[in-house]
């Protein structure tokens, strides 16, 4: 079977990959409204036949949930990202369980965690965390972490709650850390998930991590929009390009693309429960 193109797309009439999942994406945002069905027919034609959907603020979830009802293969999580702490309120702790109750289509808090790359609100950001991480035990719910220079803090909260019998299970997203720190969450049970920042030639800790996780341990996604796979860095990513994203795995890890598709896909389901849609 032939590899696809770098660009992650499949052409017309090629063989396709096993099922690959695009286990974080942001397809609600605005700059998908204009061709988001040619969007979804490229991921489908790349093979992608599950789609975990994000969510940032609570705002965003009656679009996001309306996307699940358009595309059968789209499951999603409710939270509230560490660099959108405004938007908890006294409310959305209930406003996110009464979501996540209501719709088994919601397979995961998040995405929440934290992020000292652009603010040092670290109590802020924790206060927003917290009662995240509470909600997804109280439901049994794994979470989507956002972690970017913020491991030691990460760790020693998910440590304590360990020790307290109240850490949840769930993923380190867009991981971007260093192989002892990604260690350190593979400890704690956590799922590493790459990004397109995996082909970046510089990234080179992320490059060591995608060779050093256990098989049995990580996910693929895009995050797009953002930072979509060389050779489209810079544009508008979607979630066709994870098929670039697991390409890159492949290489690094001296394996076949199928071997990391069924790997990768194998792990999603097994974290989200995710029932693959050929559609």
């Amino acid at each position: 079977m032939s590899n696809p193109p770098a660009s992650g797309v499949l052409p017309k009439g090629e063989a396709q990959l096993p099922p690959l999942v695009d286990s974080h994406c942001h397809i609600v945002f605005r700059n998908f409204d204009d061709d988001l069905d040619a969007v979804s027919q490229r991921w489908r034609d790349a093979g992608v036949q599950a789609l975990v959907h994000a969510c940032v603020e609570p705002a965003e979830i009656p679009a996001i949930r309306a996307l699940a009802d358009r595309f059968p293969e789209l499951r999603y999580a409710v939270g509230v990202h560490p660099l959108d702490t405004e938007h908890w309120q006294a409310n959305t702790a209930e406003v996110l369980r009464q979501a996540a109750r209501s719709d088994d289509r919601v397979v995961a808090i998040g995405e929440l965690g934290l992020d000292l790359f652009r603010v040092q609100n670290l109590a802020e950001q924790l206060t927003v965390l917290r009662p995240q991480l509470d909600l997804a035990v109280e439901l049994d719910r794994p979470v989507i972490i956002h972690c970017r220079d913020a491991a030691e803090p990460m760790l020693e909260e998910l440590r304590g709650r360990r020790e307290r019998g109240t850490c949840p299970r769930g993923v380190m997203h867009c991981w971007g850390g260093t192989p002892k720190e990604m260690e350190g969450f593979l400890e704690l049970g956590f799922y590493i998930s790459f990004s397109g920042t995996v082909t970046f030639p510089k990234a080179h800790d992320t490059h060591a991590c995608a060779q050093q996780v256990p098989a049995d341990r990580y996910l693929v996604e895009t995050d797009c929009p953002f930072l979509a796979p060389v050779p489209r860095r810079g544009k508008r990513n979607e979630p066709a390009y994870v098929a670039a994203v697991a390409e890159r795995v492949a290489d690094l890890r001296g394996e076949t693309l199928e071997q990391v598709a069924h790997t990768s896909t194998a792990n999603a389901q097994t974290l989200f429960g995710l029932t693959l849609h050929s559609v």
